[in-house]
């Protein structure tokens, strides 16, 4: 009975004392090392690094006992496995009184051999579980996987990539996020949002305050700059702090990857979006003059009565107050701000911030240096309703972006590409008619004759809508396909008979399977491209007819993905290599809706088991490729990364150049 007690109090400390483990790395890593025995004949050392205070347990096996160590491996018809794993080190061996039953273990190192007989060069794909404890806590089983290339040389054969990459694990030894090529694109924007909200009519006239209240400060014109150059800084640090303060928690309490998943809930659940989607409509009301959005009076005053105390004290509340009084104009652009940077990119939402708090500080603050450029400014009028109004149409347009999102991300089928294209058509036709004084809000001042710069912004946005309307039947619209459904969503393309072609079609000549897997769920390839949504299945095929394999990391609430679908992969000769060089596939990372086979379902280290495409796809890749953005490309052979991956680029020609590396590198393995 008490060893009964002590092997149940045991099993209960091992499912309970791994909780306050998840957040280290496990204790033992890995490495392999190939010797040449003869002519033929190779070995395998597998060797085990453990930090100190932990052991490791042997090969066992141990019936009703710890989990031992176990390899399992994977060969083809060009080597063949010649005995079993044997021991290098020997382990230490002791009575273990809670088990009754004598176990080895190694503290330290350990090692492992794997004789192996090859013919030619080939792939011995190994893994390996083991579990690890120390005096008072057991950490759940690991396993790693290993991909050694062997030639009958002894030789580990060389991989065929960039110089940075590490072949130890395939990977590259540096690997760049999604997107990143696009994070000065978003400063850009971030900067000129910025700027564009102090035209606002809730912050405009907020200059003259500010130059008021530091002309009332010293007549010490180096304390005024300094005064002045604090105001901007708290400007900026009351819009990139709280975002910051908000990532970095997550970030402490979770790790960067538990900061990712919220960036994703974020951009792609439904939640989210269908919420920023009512609210960008609650403030392009407001905005057209239905009701008026403002903080609450208690607490924009007590703001601003803090503000009239001397020192920094009230130079801060200053800019409190000033954020609070713009708050209903620039709520909604900072709303744009950062969802368009919440993309996996862990200091992205924090960049753009500080890029816009930043440009719409500087005229603050170069107004509190030099106040008398007030004089230089226009007077408050009707233009500042009018831009009010302008920036209303632009949160309708932009509104329907969260509404697609998560529409694309379930497949509810609600805004199909020329829906979506029709109501920004419609959108931006009123406001090119506002413009010219053809429309009238509650607010505006009758419009006797219109300003050059409104003739000017009207003519944009009605040659915008010139340019949007070829897309009702099929135009590609490079320029905006960030912002559109994929043209797979296209129900009528002029000079098809019906929607692009499938994503997936039966092709005797070459053998491709008439069902693919998910391929019934209404995924599809950009392009009328045929492939997968399956790696296993692609990779299982491309081997079977002598191809390399094109993995597109990708989602399908990607702006970037869709842009660079648009852009890039359009390109005549980049298709032409992508259908005859090529076998594709397509992991979504944010579907939501196809649930796996349950035998692919994944269960974490923290033990939430996955079983949603997206959610597997996105696991997989990140575990993979250290890959948590989209989108990415990978061009993989043999089991074997063929080139360095691509993230978000618009360069067609370099593209090019890395599938016809792709291929090469292919062909010489």
């Amino acid at each position: 009975m008490e060893s009964l007690f002590r092997r149940a109090a045991t099993a209960l400390a091992m499912l309970i004392l791994p909780l306050a483990a998840f957040s280290q790395n496990n204790p033992v890593s890995w490495s392999y090392k190939v010797n040449k025995l003869d002519d033929s004949l190779l070995e395998v050392l597998f060797n085990a690094d453990i930090e100190q205070g932990w052991h490791m347990y042997d090969m066992g096996p141990y019936k009703g006992g710890p989990n031992a160590t176990v390899f399992t491996f994977e060969t083809n018809n060009t080597m063949e496995l010649v005995g079993d794993v044997e021991y290098v080190t020997k382990p230490e061996r002791k009575m273990d009184e809670i088990y009754e039953m004598e176990i080895g273990y190694f503290e330290k190192a350990a090692s492992f051999r794997q004789k192996v007989k090859v013919t030619d060069k080939s792939c011995l794909k190994a893994n390996v579980e083991w579990m690890c404890c120390d005096d008072g806590t057991c950490i759940p089983p690991d396993d790693e996987d290993f991909e050694i290339w062997l030639d009958s040389d002894g030789e580990t054969v060389p991989y065929i990539i960039e110089d940075d990459f590490d072949p130890a694990t395939t990977l590259p030894a540096k690997q760049k996020k999604a997107g990143g090529a696009s994070i000065w694109s978003l400063i850009l924007q971030a900067i000129a949002w910025g700027f564009a909200a102090l035209a606002t009519p809730c912050v405009f006239p907020m200059i003259p305050m500010t130059v008021s209240y530091f002309i009332k400060g010293s007549d010490d014109k180096r304390k005024g700059r300094f005064r002045a150059f604090m105001y901007g800084l708290f400007i900026v640090l009351l819009y990139t702090v709280p975002i910051a303060l908000i990532i970095f928690l997550t970030w402490l309490i979770g790790g960067e990857s538990v900061t990712t998943d919220i960036f994703n809930w974020l951009a792609t659940h439904w939640l989210p979006n269908i919420i920023f989607f009512i609210v960008f409509m609650v403030f392009a009301a407001s905005f057209f003059g239905a009701f008026e959005i403002v903080m609450p009076s208690s607490l924009v005053n007590k703001s601003d009565k803090k503000s009239d105390k001397a020192g920094l004290g009230g130079i801060f509340f200053m800019a409190l107050t000033l954020v609070l009084v713009s708050f209903s104009c620039t709520g909604p652009i900072v709303g744009t701000v950062l969802i368009k940077s919440t993309s996996g990119e862990f200091w992205a939402p924090m960049l753009t911030m500080l890029a816009f708090s930043a440009a719409f500080a500087l005229p603050f603050t170069l107004f509190a240096l030099f106040p008398s450029w007030l004089k230089k400014l226009p007077r408050s009028g009707g233009w500042l309703n009018t831009v009010k109004v302008v920036l209303g149409f632009i949160e309708v347009a932009l509104g329907f972006k969260f509404l697609s999102t998560a529409d694309q991300t379930y497949q509810w089928g609600l805004l199909d590409r020329e829906v979506y294209l029709a109501i920004w058509i419609v959108c931006f036709a009123l406001l090119g008619f506002y413009l010219l004084g053809k429309l009238r809000f509650k607010n505006d001042d009758p419009v006797e004759h219109i300003s050059v710069t409104r003739l000017a912004l009207a003519i944009a946005s009605l040659s915008f809508v010139v340019y949007m309307i070829p897309g009702m039947w099929g135009a590609p619209l490079k320029a905006i396909s960030g912002y559109l459904p994929p043209m797979q969503t296209q129900d009528f393309v002029l000079g098809q008979e019906g929607a692009m072609p499938p994503a997936y079609r039966f092709n005797p000549a070459d053998g491709f399977p008439e069902h693919v897997k998910y391929g019934d769920s209404g995924l599809k390839l950009p392009h009328g491209l045929q492939g997968f949504f399956d790696l296993e299945e692609a990779e299982a095929y491309a081997e079977s007819v002598g191809k390399p394999v094109f993995i597109d990391v990708t989602g399908l609430g990607c702006m970037n993905c869709r842009e660079m679908e648009a852009r890039v992969l359009s390109d005549p000769e980049i298709l032409d290599i992508l259908r005859n060089d090529y076998v594709v596939v397509a992991l979504f990372g944010d579907e939501k809706s196809i649930e796996v086979d349950p035998k692919d379902w994944i269960t974490t280290e923290n033990g939430k088991v996955l079983k949603t495409l997206g959610k597997v796809n996105s696991y997989f890749v990140q575990k993979e490729f250290g890959i948590n953005g989209q989108p990415f490309y990978i061009l993989k052979g043999h089991g074997r990364l063929l080139a360095e991956p691509r993230s978000y680029n618009l360069d067609v020609d370099a593209f090019k150049e890395f599938l016809r590396n792709g291929i090469k590198a292919y062909k010489e393995l």
